[in-house]
């Protein structure tokens, strides 16, 4: 009964291979788990940029001290990330031969870049570590942005690969075989900027909420101090402008979707047949054809997904039964994260309408639960996001290409390999918590150097400060 239930949540059938349930599902939650570790890598070393530029150029030490923290936990995020990274590399292979067997050849060349971003944003990111007190402070300050840049490029070669599945292009079938094949242009497809520029803002989204609620935990606490303020502001502020723009960035995203996809745009509209004028349904499922539980707004639904007062909204009657996605999924993915973002955006715009008016929320213990409460909300709207996107896809791997049957392994012990990587996030979860909390004790001790088995030791304090004071100057 219960695995009925769920092959038929997530549009398998009796038919499918035996493979495609455990790897829909391990793939899932591999993907689910490092999206988060992967916005670190784009957002954080602008955060730590700010901070740091800020101790240097105001000769701040409180700046300079968020900026070695923050430097420390990048670091220990970076190295889970790697692991989740390289699970998921090898994931695409195993759970999907049908995809890179056939497909391996358009997709090599942005899966190569990322492999070489990778790389490059570890050694900017080891020698920035270890560059305090022993580099000019100018020339250490400088090694945040290559790394930066390469978490920028990492992300955009992954999340073009995406685009491509949803946008396939630059390749031809002759007889059934994969011709003609420009790696170039199916890198760079009609998708892919938008699709980037929804996950980079998005990152910074998750990143922003998510620190700035760590040290708003610490001033509920009543740590009312320079180090938690100003721990707070930086990554607030970055969140505030992510928020801001992403729901115009989604708005433009959705409107090609009605050209690309019609069913994902049905399906997040939860529309049984075109309408027009479209009414914008809030909350509802389809039951039997049918919807039900939804709160209907009139118009809004046109406005929203076409731009317009009158133009319809395509409906899932237009599709053929064997090619429509999991309806409700898609669409209660789709609008629990607008909702959230929509949420996110009047939390910052209330923020800085009431500091603007000199009064600051800092001191009031409701907005400061709210804040804690944004980075899970942040991560949920980004997971949600990703679900809509890939539910509302389905049955195509690569739309209208490749169907998810015929791209899924036909093994019948990936199940065993789904317990294997359940296990090893586990492990490293747990790992990164032990981890993150015990430096976070000896930090509030007063102990700023965290003891490494390997590598130089660490530079007197007296020494680090007066080179750090000497460039500053």
């Amino acid at each position: 009964m219960v695995s009925s239930t769920v092959v038929a949540l997530l549009g398998a059938s009796g038919e499918s291979p035996p493979g495609l349930l455990p790897a829909r599902q391990q793939m899932a939650f591999s993907l689910g788990w490092h999206i988060v570790l992967a916005c670190f890598g784009v957002a954080f070393p602008a955060m730590i940029y700010v901070v740091h530029r800020r101790g240097l150029t105001r000769e701040d030490p409180v700046a300079l001290g968020l900026a070695k923290r923050w430097a420390t936990v990048s670091a220990i995020l970076f190295a889970i990330g790697a692991v989740s990274g390289t699970v998921l590399s090898f994931e695409m292979g195993l759970l999907w031969p049908g995809l890179m067997g056939r497909y391996g050849d358009v997709l090599g060349l942005p899966f190569a870049f990322e492999g070489l971003s990778f790389f490059i944003e570890a050694i900017f990111l080891g020698i920035y570590l270890y560059g305090w007190g022993r580099m000019p402070p100018r020339r250490h300050l400088a090694m945040l942005i290559p790394m930066g840049v390469a978490g920028v490029v990492g992300t955009f070669c992954v999340v073009s690969v995406n685009a491509w599945m949803n946008n396939p292009t630059g390749f031809r079938i002759v007889d059934g075989e994969v011709t003609d094949v420009d790696p170039w242009r199916a890198m760079f497809n009609g998708g892919a900027f938008l699709q980037f520029a929804h996950m980079w803002v998005g990152a910074f989204m998750v990143v922003g909420f998510v620190v700035s609620g760590v040290y708003a935990a610490g001033l509920l606490r009543g740590r009312h101090n320079a180090h938690h303020r100003l721990g707070f502001t930086v990554p607030f502020v970055f969140a505030t402008v992510a928020a801001l723009l992403q729901p115009v960035i989604g708005h433009v995203l959705g409107m090609r979707v009605h050209d690309t996809q019609p069913a994902k745009l049905a399906a997040f509209e939860l529309a049984p047949t075109a309408e027009g004028p479209a009414p914008l349904r809030v909350g509802g499922v389809l039951v039997d054809g049918e919807v039900r539980w939804a709160l209907d707004i009139p118009r809004l639904g046109s406005i929203i997904a076409r731009n317009s007062l009158t133009a319809p909204v395509p409906g899932l009657d237009s599709v053929p039964v064997g090619d429509r996605p999991p309806v409700n999924i898609t669409h209660l993915a789709f609008q629990t994260m607008v909702g959230v973002g929509t949420l996110l955006a009047l939390g910052v715009t209330v923020f800085w309408l009431m500091r603007w008016r000199r009064r600051d929320l800092l001191g009031h213990r409701w907005f400061l639960r709210a804040a804690v409460v944004a980075g899970p909300l942040a991560v949920l709207a980004l997971e949600c996001g990703w679900i809509a996107t890939e539910v509302g896809r389905q049955p195509w791997t690569v739309w209208h290409v490749l169907r998810t049957d015929d791209a899924a392994s036909t093994s019948t012990g990936l199940w065993w390999s789904y317990t294997g990587v359940l296990l090893v996030y586990l492990g490293m979860t747990a790992g990164a918590v032990v981890v993150l909390r015990s430096m976070t004790r000896r930090w509030r001790a007063g102990s700023e150097t965290i003891a490494a088995p390997y590598g130089p030791g660490a530079a007197p304090v007296d020494q680090a400060q007066r080179v750090y004071d000497a460039g500053g100057r």
